[in-house]
């Protein structure tokens, strides 16, 4: 067999948010295939069958076949390497736990380079997953081994060191389903959902409607419980103590047995139960000072443990936990037992995917107080028949949310409202959690704030929890999306100046105004930066400022190419014309079609309940009408322009140039409105020019965010046309 060279990767971009490939993000590719430009699949002997051995599920890509096994059917009559490389880098993010089911290639002007893009949700994943796939691609052609299981750990990896936890991203996907948008603040869990002044934070399991004074309280398990004492809520009694003595002290105050627990641990750590002994209790009381900066000895009771996970007052999950047992058999040591017959649940591992924890005893010195109280270590080895606890508590993962009693829903409820938390995690424990607490003797030991949701999102038993929705339900409500008005501008004639009287007038209307244009970007009227701001960054600063309830954007087609819209739907979208711009050719943008897809952007991503502004002058933007979701409003210097004077035949809105003065017709009334050539006079005697369907664009623009007709006349008779120093 002839080897190959490798494919070159020639560029790598990441697209942020809707391009010309697609609504989301993408990683693009350019590869030049050198040599194997001259070999598609069909010419490499063996190539098929061995890719197909390393990934079988290959066969389940469609591709542009339409139907399984569409891939492979073009493997066999024969395709092209990039194309090839996009099925496996979409293979292995499917393996890896991040699936994805798009994915392009097209050949450039260049002989041999392709543009390959496929979905990316995170970038370092993404790029992972490419440098994972090209390895596979060449191993495979040249015949040399390759380690997939490998290529999908380091793919997994890259997924857990970057991606959202699974608790934060089940909210995300929940808002996701409601149309809300979302922003990643940093690496971690932190994520802005909603755009501006309608935006709202999450991070994990807490949101900015998260009280900091609540949370202090809750990390003081001796003040929690004492608030909830004092609102009738049952807890256990007990107290904090000093020293190992004053523990065996308060423990016969209270009647034996016991449980010892740091006052502000978190994750069961340091929380031993069922004390009887004073040996037991003072060393438990070692435990737990390790782990707080406080300890405290209550009353133990009897139980299972439960956790209840409260949003909004409501309480809208439950899990249940279980003991975690070996028995012995005569021959294997507790460790060697735990591993066997506990470790092996496929419900348990070592990352937030699984619901149920590996157990290491040696790492968990509760558990290794638990061994000594039965008189055994880790190394010892339980004779046969000999049932042994290993762990008390940390199982709970068994969904037991239909069971709940209403009055005990009522006792967490109140709980969670006494500390003041808008999300909780409430401890619960009681024998029967479909009876009343006064039946059963229950209490409730913990509320917490930041709650893990995995135990709900996946339980060991049960049914999943939509926990996602009732986070997002909470911090939305049902007429909210988290949506501020956004208009977008693309085009190469105009659209910074379009940009700043769009903003003026929505300034004058009442309006927050945040601009990123070519001159500068601005809140209100103020210039903050003078540097040319029609970019990605400046667009995202103005998207995350809680000051703006409006937003007005430049997006050439240099950033639409280079990094993708800023915003994923906005709710008008203007293009002025389809004239070409220098950065079209580092981006292989020959044709007035491929220049089309480009601009087509910024009118796909308009919302069901806006409108796209098109000029009738440039036929190519009239053919882009169809593809908008929203209304569509053309503009045209002559009223006479055929495709002007067919839209509103059909009662649609229009924007022309009538005696110097702009007029605003929908079907065949008419209203004339703002003095387009005083404008314009205005702008030359500032040493600047403008033109007639600039200005033009800009009144649809505005008429189509729901301005006036006469507050647009009056806002261009007093726009200031020179820039503020």
């Amino acid at each position: 067999m002839s080897r190959h060279d490798d494919i070159k990767l020639l560029r790598i971009n990441y697209l942020r948010g809707p391009n010309m490939w697609t609504y989301r993000p993408v990683l693009e590719t350019w590869l030049d295939l050198g040599g194997l430009e001259e070999h598609p699949s069909n010419l490499l002997p063996g190539f098929t069958d061995r890719l197909c051995a390393r990934l079988p599920a290959l066969v389940e890509h469609h591709c542009g076949v339409g139907e399984r096994g569409g891939f492979l059917q073009r493997l066999t009559e024969g395709t092209w390497m990039g194309h090839v490389l996009e099925h496996i880098v979409i293979e292995l993010l499917n393996l890896a736990g991040m699936p994805t089911g798009f994915g392009q290639t097209r050949s450039t002007s260049q002989h041999g380079v392709y543009r390959m893009v496929f979905r990316a949700r995170d970038e370092q994943v993404a790029r992972c997953a490419l440098e994972q796939g090209h390895a596979l691609l060449m191993a495979t052609i040249n015949g040399d081994d390759f380690n997939v299981d490998a290529a999908v750990e380091a793919i997994r990896d890259k997924l857990d060191d970057c991606y959202l936890g699974p608790s934060t991203a089940a909210i995300v996907a929940a808002a996701t389903d409601r149309r809300i948008p979302h922003i990643r603040l940093n690496d971690g869990n932190l994520v802005q959902l909603g755009y501006g002044a309608r935006q709202r934070r999450i991070w994990t399991a807490e949101t900015d409607m998260t009280s900091a004074i609540a949370e202090g309280i809750a990390r003081d398990k001796d003040l929690t419980k004492d608030l909830l004492k004092a609102v009738g809520v049952p807890v256990p009694a007990g107290q904090a103590v000093k020293t190992a003595a004053e523990a065996w002290d308060v423990a016969q105050d209270l009647g034996l047995p016991v449980v010892v627990k740091p006052s502000d641990g978190n994750h069961g750590r340091g929380v031993t139960l069922d004390l009887r002994q004073q040996a037991d209790i003072e060393a438990a009381f070692h435990l737990a000072d390790k782990e707080g900066s406080e300890v405290l000895v209550e009353s133990y009771i009897p139980g299972m443990e439960h956790r209840l996970l409260v949003v909004g007052g409501q309480v809208v999950a439950a899990a249940r936990g279980e003991e975690a047992w070996i028995t012995g058999d005569g021959v294997h040591s507790v460790v060697q037992l735990v591993d066997l017959q506990i470790n092996t649940d496929p419900r348990r591992g070592t990352t937030e995917d699984f619901p149920l924890n590996r157990i290491d005893i040696r790492d968990d010195p509760v558990v290794l107080l638990d061994l000594q109280r039965q008189g055994l270590s880790g190394e010892g080895v339980p004779e046969a028949g000999r049932r042994v606890l290993i762990q008390r508590n940390g199982n709970v993962a068994i969904d037991c949310t239909a069971q709940i009693h209403p009055e005990v829903a009522h006792a967490v409820s109140l709980a969670v409202r006494t500390v003041g938390l808008d999300i909780a995690g409430v401890d619960l424990v009681c024998s029967d959690i479909a009876r009343p607490l006064s039946e059963t003797g229950g209490a409730i030991v913990e509320v917490n704030a930041g709650p893990g949701l995995l135990m709900h999102l996946k339980p060991a038993e049960g049914m999943p929890q939509p926990v996602g929705q009732a986070i997002i339900d909470h911090l939305f409500a049902e007429d909210e999306n988290g949506r501020i008005p956004i208009v977008g501008v693309s085009g190469s004639r105009g659209t910074a100046q379009i940009a700043r009287l769009v903003g003026w007038l929505l300034h004058l209307n009442g309006r927050h105004v945040g601009l990123a244009c070519g001159d500068g970007l601005f809140l209100g009227t103020r210039r903050v930066e003078r540097k040319p701001s029609a970019t990605w960054a400046a667009s995202h600063r103005l998207l995350m400022n809680r000051a703006v309830d409006a937003i007005v954007v430049e997006n050439g087609a240099g950033v639409i190419l280079g990094d993708g819209l800023a915003y994923d739907r906005c709710q008008v979208g203007l293009v002025t014309d389809s004239g070409r711009v220098p950065e079209l050719d580092a981006h292989d943008i020959q044709t007035e079609d491929q220049l089309f897809k480009v601009l087509r952007t910024q009118v796909d991503v308009v919302l069901s309940d806006g409108a796209a502004v098109l000029n009738a002058d440039d036929a190519k933007l009239v053919e882009m009408a169809p593809l908008s979701d929203g209304e569509v409003i053309f503009y045209a210097v002559e009223a006479a322009n055929a495709a002007l004077s067919e839209h509103r035949g059909k009662e649609g809105r229009g924007v022309f140039l009538r005696g110097g003065a702009a007029v605003l017709a929908q079907g065949s009334a008419e209203t004339s409105g703002a003095n387009v050539e005083s404008l314009r006079k205005r702008f030359q005697a500032a040493g600047q020019e403008i033109s007639s369907e600039s200005v033009l664009a800009a009144v649809a623009t505005a008429w189509a965010m729901g301005i006036s007709p006469e507050l647009i006349s009056a806002g261009l008779d007093t726009f200031v046309p020179e820039l503020p120093q």
